[in-house]
């Protein structure tokens, strides 16, 4: 009877962690933890999941050792495990933007359509917060938002702004992000804001990337 090696119980284990995130679901999941700790009930309206199908994928991330728990009461509470779950998900999609065909047929249809110019760095941003040279636009969710943002950002969802562009300063250039480097609703916020006259650029990635780099972040008062 042969014994299992090191190696290839190892293996194994990096086998079930790249098996999980399988799914897209789960995908999206973690991307929203990225923005903070969430309870099922608030991750599965987030992702248009019903209750037990989120708690499913909850689980498997979970054995995965890509997602922790804490309970509250009844609720129970999820967040990711560490910093090092986002540079796994960061180099899943440098290996799909290289490889997938299409990946960049996506990339060009949807993305590229609504905003080409070349995305802001960290570093770039930092400084012109420091000079007072841009305005920071926030365009997640108000409760992401409270979780954590950018310095003096300004939190205006897409379908907010329309009644809000009173607020934006058009003689500065705005510089908007969201939950991460494909997420939607930055696109929509500067395709919508250059239509107006605005000058608008994407910052290169999102929130989660922008707190894991060690820069700052402000938090919202509880009550």
């Amino acid at each position: 009877m042969s014994t299992q090696s090191p190696k290839q119980a190892l293996l194994e284990q990096f086998a079930l962690v790249a098996k999980t995130l399988s799914h897209p679901d789960r995908l999206e999941l973690l991307e929203h933890l990225a923005q903070g700790e969430r309870s099922v009930e608030a991750l599965a309206q987030r992702a248009g999941l019903a209750m037990a199908n989120a708690s499913h994928h909850l689980q498997l991330l979970r054995r995965a050792g890509l997602v922790s728990t804490r309970r509250e009461g009844k609720f129970i509470f999820y967040a990711l495990a560490d910093d090092s779950v986002l540079d796994l998900l960061a180099a899943l999609r440098r290996v799909a933007e290289t490889g997938l065909a299409e990946v960049d047929r996506i990339l060009g249809d949807y993305f590229a359509s609504r905003d080409s110019l070349e995305p802001v760095s960290r570093a770039e941003l930092m400084e012109r917060m420091r000079a007072g040279a841009v305005t920071v636009l926030d365009t997640r969710p108000a409760d992401e938002y409270a979780a954590g943002h950018l310095p003096g950002a300004l939190n205006i969802p897409p379908e907010a702004l329309e009644t809000r562009l009173a607020e934006l300063d058009p003689g500065q250039e705005i510089v908007a992000y969201c939950r991460g480097p494909y997420c939607v609703l930055s696109f929509e916020a500067v395709a919508a804001l250059r239509k107006r006259g605005f000058r608008v650029r994407r910052l290169e990635d999102g929130m989660p990337e922008w707190k894991a780099a060690g820069l700052p972040v402000e938090v919202e008062p509880q009550g």
